[in-house]
């Protein structure tokens, strides 16, 4: 079986224009989940507007009603996935997600609302895990952090078109008319990953073969989650990199659902002003910082593994008095500093894929990525907008409109946090380096 699997390697075929082309159909599947995953951040005012709800129930909504299922049911699939086809999975899963935002056009108030987000969510969990493995295996470990960097641009391009669309579409027709347009596109996204994309043997960029895992059986799939977790346990590098990229998203998924009602609110924009300034700064300035965080964690990384994540806990540092200065001064200069806060908020994501799909088990990647997913998505998805919603409620009566700029502003503290797993990250890396 081992025999067979080389031999698979080695007779796959693999241009740079294809490879190029895979990303590109990879990433369009990515844009598509956050277009539909954050078009709830835009049609939040006119929801709470039409069935009258409180900001937690908002909360409730952008957050766990999505990450519960979203990141439960990524890790079974996951496990499917190391055993199976991941590029028929990843087809499915657009289809699903993209049926179940079209939904959400016809419901009827919050219960119906959330059960249509639920499905979103289920759909979405079938398809990162298995497009960071297909990722890992096309590119070798020094062009991977810039490849899924590549990738990560779907977060920033994928809410930039939920903002620009869905702000136009939600002034002009209505929030129902936005879920229907920014949802069915997806489905021409999933018939493109199924018909012209090639699953890779897995191990194929680094000249290796994973081991035969023969048929798929459901009984080892606690055992294999259960080691995906040890792994990331006693590999101290993953474990912070998993710990930092879960506290950053904690606070960055709720600065994402709540930052459009925190510019109509507090600036007094509308919604075509706030969707065209959002959807150009993070769109053109969050890809810019994606990209470039990428690039200087290959460029650095290369010199001195250490760097990798370090490059992240220095951005986040750099942008921690930033951020403080935004949600304090005016809104002319506010404006202005919500650019470099966009650039340096970016740089994360490429380096902390490509660091634990590379300390990852060959037969175990999109395991892996789905643990670190499931982390990330419960603790960051599931609470962060949450906790932004009770905020604002909490400190409401003392601070009217403007408590959701106060919520927004305490959570911000806690990047910091995170800031710091990603240096201990970079010193495990250091001690095996010295280690060895």
């Amino acid at each position: 079986m081992a025999t067979q699997a080389v031999a698979d390697a080695t007779e796959f075929t693999m241009s740079k224009t294809y490879r190029r082309y895979a990303l590109g159909i990879l990433l369009l599947a990515y844009i598509s989940s956050y277009v539909d995953r954050q078009i709830m951040g835009v049609v939040l005012p006119a929801i709470k507007e039409e069935f009258l709800l409180a900001d937690w129930q908002l909360g409730f909504l952008s957050g766990i009603a999505f990450a519960i299922f979203y990141a439960t049911l990524g890790m079974p699939i996951a496990f499917l996935a190391d055993r199976s086809n991941r590029r028929n999975i990843i087809a499915a899963a657009v289809s699903i997600w993209s049926l179940m935002t079209a939904a959400c056009a016809f419901v009827s108030g919050f219960g119906t609302l959330a059960i249509a987000r639920i499905g979103v969510g289920v759909g979405e969990a079938g398809s990162s895990p298995p497009s960071h493995s297909m990722i890992a295996d096309m590119y070798p470990p020094e062009e991977r952090s810039g490849a899924l960097a590549i990738y990560a641009l779907g977060v920033y391009l994928g809410t930039m078109i939920a903002f620009a669309v869905g702000a136009f579409v939600v002034s002009q027709y209505g929030w129902r008319a936005a879920f229907l347009l920014v949802g069915l596109p997806g489905l021409v996204i999933a018939l493109l990953v199924r018909f012209t994309l090639k699953e890779p043997p897995r191990g194929f960029s680094e000249g290796r073969a994973a081991p035969e895992t023969g048929p798929i059986d459901w009984s080892q799939a606690r055992g294999q989650i259960a080691s995906g977790f040890r792994h990331l346990w006693v590999d101290r590098a993953s474990f912070h990199t998993v710990m930092g990229v879960t506290i950053i998203s904690f606070v960055g998924y709720g600065g994402a659902v709540w930052g459009f009602s925190f510019f109509i609110r507090s600036f007094k924009m509308s919604y075509e002003e706030t969707g065209i300034f959002l959807a150009l700064v993070v769109g053109i300035f969050g890809a810019m910082g994606a990209i470039l965080g990428g690039k200087l964690a290959d460029k650095m990384g290369a010199k001195d593994v250490r760097w990798t994540p370090w490059i992240v806990a220095l951005a986040k540092v750099v942008a921690a008095p930033i951020i403080l200065a935004f949600f304090l001064v005016e809104k002319e200069l506010a404006l202005w500093l919500y650019v470099p806060m966009t650039i340096l908020g970016a740089f994360y994501l490429g380096p902390s894929f490509a660091l634990i799909q590379s300390r990852a088990p060959l037969h175990m990647r999109t395991t892996i990525s789905s643990i670190m997913l499931f982390i990330l998505n419960i603790i960051g998805l599931g609470f962060g907008p949450q906790l932004v919603g009770i905020l604002s409620d909490v400190l409401e009566p003392t601070y009217g409109i403007e408590s959701l700029r106060y919520a927004l502003l305490l959570m911000s503290f806690v990047s910091l946090w995170g800031a710091y797993h990603y240096y201990l990250a970079g010193k495990a890396l250091g001690h095996e380096v010295t280690d060895g």
